[in-house]
């Protein structure tokens, strides 16, 4: 391409509309709407794409049918333009090991497609979402799968409606060891617990690859679970807009004729 066009790249998630300006490696800042102020979501856009220059497009990877629905009817009304869906409309972002590969959340795929485009390399994405999902991506580039299990959020709010006495809790970091109040025991346990599955997962990972993989984390409790990635730390790099950069590239993709396996 002699020229990169500029996308408004949107994240479709559980929660909420993440979306922002990409014009190659760069990014603007991103913009939020949750899902139960999506009135609001038409409005956002336009105001974001009236600071875009031509050539343009929408995209947008979605694991919330109907908040894509809200997504695709806001930017036709307020932007004149179809929504380009990564694996409905574009091709996925990367070649995958997997039997069904149009299954798998788009959300994932973006995400290590990202990732790995920046790496180069063997690398595990975790996104400590709604749910929290570990991935691991071959050294090769290839999307080998991973794991899924329960957001913090969803964790507390389990233990709490599955109980009869579990005060329902509010997420928030752990400064201590010894949960000194059944509030306390909930917060740690659950951290410990997210934790405790990126670094099993990663270290059966590793065994898989022969290789110790690059660790990258996403997702709104990213940096409640991981704190500051650092030397001797497993986690090297919290980037929160990863899933819109690999919806972005899924695009990128599509313009260059590459496309997955």
């Amino acid at each position: 391409m002699t020229e990169i066009p500029n996308v408004l790249a949107c994240d479709v998630g559980n929660w909420a509309v993440h979306f922002a300006h990409v014009c190659g490696d760069e990014v603007s800042e991103m913009r939020v709407i949750p899902v139960g102020q999506l009135s609001r979501l038409g409005a956002a856009l336009a105001e974001l794409w009236g600071t875009i220059p031509e050539p343009r497009r929408v995209v947008a990877a979605s694991v919330n049918p109907s908040a894509l629905k809200a997504l695709e009817a806001a930017a036709d009304e307020c932007l004149g333009q179809p929504v380009l869906v990564v694996g409905r409309d574009l091709p996925l972002p990367m070649p995958t090991d997997l039997p069904n590969p149009q299954t798998i959340g788009t959300d994932r795929l973006c995400a290590a497609a990202a990732a790995y485009d920046r790496l180069g390399a063997a690398c595990v994405v975790a996104d400590f979402g709604t749910a929290i999902t570990v991935d691991c991506v071959s050294a090769a580039g290839v999307f080998l799968g991973g794991a899924i299990l329960p957001g913090l959020s969803m964790s507390a709010e389990a233990l709490h409606d599955k109980t009869a006495q579990l005060p329902r809790v509010q997420m928030r970091a752990a400064s201590w060891v010894f949960g000194k109040d059944t509030s306390q025991a909930i917060i740690g346990g659950i951290l410990a617990a997210a934790r405790g599955a990126l670094r099993e997962l990663t270290e059966a990972y590793a065994t898989e690859l022969g290789q110790w993989p690059t660790v990258i984390v996403t997702g709104g409790d990213a940096e409640l679970v991981c704190g500051s990635p650092g030397d001797g730390e497993i986690v090297q790099a919290i980037v929160p807009d990863l899933t819109i950069r690999g919806a972005a590239l899924a695009y990128y993709n599509s313009l260059l004729g590459n496309s997955s396996q």
